[in-house]
């Protein structure tokens, strides 16, 4: 049961910022699934897992791997960018 909400909000992310459920490969959908991913685990460690180092790695991972799918995106497509930016709520 759990995952299938998992996966109804991953394809809703990839209709919503990647135009289709089934256009996983962009870069718009894999920041945005990124960013969810990275406020969930950001939640858990905050939520009193201070000690959790796994999650830890992999959450500053995520982060990296985000970053550089932006700056993918700022070489090839600004104005992409800056919308998906602003979307998102990054880069404050």
């Amino acid at each position: 049961m759990a995952n299938a909400t998992i996966d109804a909000k991953k394809a809703n992310i990839f209709k919503t910022y990647g135009g289709s459920e089934t256009n996983t490969g962009s870069a718009e959908a894999q920041v945005a699934l990124l960013t969810e991913r990275i406020n969930h685990i950001s939640a858990h460690i905050k939520g009193g897992n201070k000690k959790d180092h796994s999650s830890n790695l992999s959450l500053i991972k995520m982060v990296g791997q985000r970053k550089r799918l932006l700056q993918y995106m700022s070489r090839t497509n600004l104005n992409g960018y800056r919308e998906l930016i602003a979307k998102l709520g990054l880069r404050k």
